[in-house]
């Protein structure tokens, strides 16, 4: 097996894990959606840890808790663990629907951000995909009588997070370690409160309760690290323009699981706006791999 196909699969299981791991959270729907977060922000920064305990990494993450890098990290962290929050709450209460939309339409929202933001030229073909998509979000806007909130908060969130990223000189899996760092003490103190009783107008926490979801809460931490680590090593190699199409499976699955699965409705609105965020997608996919087959300038 070449290391082109080891990463082609690699980034095909996380795309895949990713888009069905709604069927994991809808397991834990009777958990409130803000434990289930703090509980994926401690397990998960016990999943890196060990991983960067290991590796014999610490100093590398201490050295970037202790430089100017820790304000972007405070950024990130705040930005994907809003993301996270959505999401959760999204497949909680039945959305799952508008939480593939958003991720569908995320590639679309950091190219415009980043023309936006860096002044990165688009190309006719990138401009037409965000137009197409800036039309379909109207006209669901317009039909549905209200924005898509929850779509276009995922899909902002994760561009203003892919460009916070892009400034933190440090490896993913470093950086990623340092946002639930900087995350887990909030998380550690929300359970606590849940558990012990300190102020906080809501039942006891779920974890302990029962074998299930105690497991379920503990596993969330290594959902969420390990498509990461299959995520980086797979970005590493296949092209720019492959893996921007197998991100696509990720939202594909999210929609197929929502309507199949959990029986969530579509509006006539909903099978109009599909198709034509569909056809940015694949605009946009055969701009990034024909970019992608040209041999850089000199």
């Amino acid at each position: 097996m070449t290391e082109t196909t080891k990463g082609f699969l690699a980034i095909l299981g996380t795309c895949v894990i990713w888009g069905l791991s709604g069927i994991y959270y809808k397991w834990l729907s009777h958990v409130p959606p803000i434990e289930v977060l703090a509980h994926r922000t401690v397990w998960s920064l016990v999943f890196f840890g060990a991983i960067i305990l290991a590796q014999g990494r610490i100093g590398i993450l201490w050295r970037m808790l202790s430089g100017r890098s820790v304000l972007l990290v405070a950024v990130a962290s705040v930005t994907i663990s809003l993301n996270w929050f959505v999401y959760i709450w999204s497949v909680t209460y039945g959305h799952v629907v508008e939480a593939s939309l958003g991720y569908f339409i995320f590639p679309l929202v950091a190219v415009a951000l980043g023309a936006a933001v860096y002044r990165e030229r688009l190309g006719r073909a990138q401009a037409l995909a965000v137009g197409l998509a800036l039309v379909a979000v109207c006209y669901l806007t317009w039909g549905l009588g209200v924005a898509p909130w929850i779509a276009l908060t995922l899909a902002l969130t994760m561009g203003v997070y892919g460009m916070v990223k892009k400034k933190i000189a440090f490896g993913s899996d470093i950086t990623v370690t340092g946002e639930v760092a900087l995350l887990a003490p909030l998380a550690l103190a929300w359970l606590a409160a849940l558990h012990f009783g300190w102020g906080v107008p809501a039942e006891s926490g779920a974890f302990g309760s029962d074998w299930t979801t105690s497991l379920l809460l503990m596993f969330s931490g290594v959902l969420t690290g390990g498509p990461l680590v299959l995520f980086a090593y797979g970005a590493q190699r296949v092209r720019l323009g492959t893996l921007g199409i197998l991100f696509y499976v990720n939202p594909t699955l999210q929609f197929l699981v929502a309507v199949m699965l959990f029986g969530e409705p579509l509006t006539p609105y909903h099978l109009v706006a599909f198709p034509v965020i569909w056809a940015a997608l694949v605009i946009y996919s055969a701009a990034s791999l024909r970019a992608s087959a040209q041999p850089a300038r000199a």
